[in-house]
């Protein structure tokens, strides 16, 4: 069974936050997923932004899956 050892995400842009901070606007890419015959690169999209991606991607660990209960949901 393949599992996701890596997500992959890249800056896509930038912001001004409240306090007048230039931040990073990060956007999720693809994922890296252990395979039986190895790490493999799985490629969503290709970022296109004005600020012209660079090629550089993070890798970084999944974050786990939330459960999602509410016993008020009728089925």
């Amino acid at each position: 069974m393949s599992r996701t050892q890596y997500e992959v995400t890249a800056i896509v842009g930038s912001y001004t936050n409240s306090n007048g901070e230039k931040k990073n606007r990060y956007q999720r890419i693809g994922s890296v997923i252990d395979t039986k015959n190895g790490l493999m690169l799985k490629l969503d999209l290709m970022p296109l932004t004005d600020e012209h991606w660079n090629g550089w991607a993070y890798l970084n660990v999944p974050k786990p899956k939330e459960q999602f209960e509410d016993s008020s949901i009728p089925f």
